[in-house]
């Protein structure tokens, strides 16, 4: 038998057994991915001793150098680096009293604390490698004794292989896997390295950044989000499934609340699952602004059979102009307003059926519209209109439209005689200027408008005036000549 010196004391005091455990079967899983050989077995023999397995190329007493194997480097899919984790697992077990026994075709190793070659005072953990007891063995296996069941259970608890997470999407960052409780799980080529109480997915990452490797250089069971938060964002952005869409969109809906899941407060994410939602073509995208401002047009969507999607100012900023996974584009407001014109009929209403008091504003229309010297010869018909399009850039309904045939005003319009002619004026404007809203060309117009209308005003006042200063002088008159008429009589 030859001692290697490990040059290890007592260390890791944070690590418990089953990160020790971890790091063996993290081992054994790299081989067997390497190797390309059988599954790796994990069993209690009939002495109660814990066995882990792998049926590779099998430990050499050089494997005890810490160094960091190339082989492993240059393989993306691997878990740890021969050499660093083993070290850590072997002195942890060494601290909490859990005997370890390695055997391959090349050694048995058995482990002991003795003094450093010509150093009595130094006590490290020594590798005690013997001859094989079965040079045929295939494999690696460690026996561990002390070691309990729940402790191994821990330790593969830590491992995607043994688990039942179901993966809903895979792509060249890794892999979204479904929740099933609480808390969600960070896997890094499928060992958990982290916790996440607000996410609403687990996710495995499999394409190693350099940071995620400095983070892995000793810590694996907290690594920061930092390290991998830029992974999981990769992974989300390159998903082109529609669950996993499905499920971060409906989340949109504790936008309101506060409650949103971390991956939608990333606006890039956001913006990504609602491309691929709007592909499905039954949604529509709004902020709360938007459902404040057009609630006849939400009614409408919703009548319609749209999904009806609230996101952030942020991310309808971004969306802008953009199509979704198919080319088509995103179905916000804008874009909802437009397609309803496109397809608007109006729901005209003849005159005899109006009510009474509605008809009596109508039949006012001639006298309204001599205020401005009559229509323009282009305007063929004043027509009144249950349902009116939304007004140039709102999303209201208009009152009012100049069609560049006939002046349309919707029916709530009649209402009362300064409603009616506010409205019919102002489109009468559009139709002798030809000029459209918010203009310097329609503000002339219609000033133009106001001051015919105010010259007529003052006109029938003054005639007004006229008359009753004329009645006075009359009613005086008449007084006079009876007063006269009446002395008359008297002096006879």
């Amino acid at each position: 038998m030859k001692k290697f010196d490990l040059n290890i004391d007592r260390m890791l005091e944070n690590w418990e057994s089953y990160h020790a455990i971890r790091e063996i079967i993290a081992n054994a899983l790299d081989e067997q991915i390497l190797t390309n050989t059988q599954e790796i077995t994990i069993s209690r023999d009939e002495n109660g001793q814990w066995r882990i397995r792998d049926f590779g190329r099998g430990i050499r007493h050089e494997h005890f150098t810490m160094n960091e194997s190339q082989e492993k480097l240059d393989h993306q899919g691997l878990i740890g680096k021969f050499g660093v984790g083993l070290k850590d697992a072997l002195a942890t077990f060494d601290r909490l009293g859990i005997e370890t026994t390695i055997r391959s075709k090349f050694c048995n190793v058995t482990f002991d604390r003795t003094e450093k070659h010509d150093f009595s005072d130094v006590i490290t953990l020594h590798a005690c490698i013997s001859e094989p007891t079965e040079p045929e063995f295939v494999g690696t296996e460690f026996i561990l004794k002390n070691c309990t069941d729940k402790e191994i259970e821990q330790a593969k608890s830590l491992f995607l292989k043994f688990s039942d997470d179901e993966m809903l999407d895979k792509n060249q960052y890794g892999e979204v896997l479904r929740n099933k409780g609480k808390l969600s799980y960070i896997y890094i080529n499928g060992i958990r390295v982290a916790e996440e109480d607000n996410f609403i997915f687990s996710y495995n990452i499999t394409s190693l950044t350099t940071t995620i490797k400095k983070a892995l250089n000793r810590e694996r069971t907290n690594v920061g989000r930092s390290a991998y938060s830029d992974r999981v964002k990769a992974i989300l952005l390159s998903s082109t499934s529609e669950v996993v869409a499905k499920a971060l969109i409906n989340d949109l809906s504790n936008f309101g609340n506060g409650m949103l899941h971390d991956e939608m407060k990333w606006t890039d994410v956001s913006v990504h699952v609602s491309k691929i939602t709007n592909a499905s073509g039954n949604v529509l995208f709004l902020t709360n602004e938007d459902i404040m401002n057009a609630p006849r047009f939400i009614e409408e969507a919703r009548s319609n059979g749209r999904q009806i999607i609230t996101i952030p100012s942020t991310v309808k900023e971004k969306l802008i102009g953009q199509v979704d996974i198919n080319g088509n584009s995103i179905q916000d407001l804008s874009n909802f307003i437009a397609e309803w014109n496109n397809c608007f009929e109006f729901k005209f209403i003849n005159p005899e059926k109006l009510t009474h008091s509605e008809k009596a504003v109508f039949d006012m229309t001639n006298i309204i519209v001599s205020l401005v010297d009559g229509l323009p010869k282009k305007v063929l018909a004043v027509r009144i209109s249950e349902t009116m399009r939304p007004d140039t850039g709102s999303f209201s309904e208009a009152r009012g439209l100049w069609t560049g045939k006939e002046i349309i005003i919707k029916r709530s319009e009649l209402i009362s005689v300064e409603r009616y002619a506010a409205t019919l004026l102002h489109e009468i404007c559009h139709a002798s200027s030809g000029e459209t809203d918010v203009t310097i060309g329609f503000e002339l117009a219609l000033t133009s408008f106001i001051g015919k209308i105010a010259k007529k005003a003052i006109h029938n006042n003054f005639n007004n005036y006229k008359l009753q200063e004329y009645s006075k002088i009359s009613q005086n008159k008449n007084k006079v000549n009876l007063f006269k008429k009446l002395l008359r009589i008297f002096l006879k």
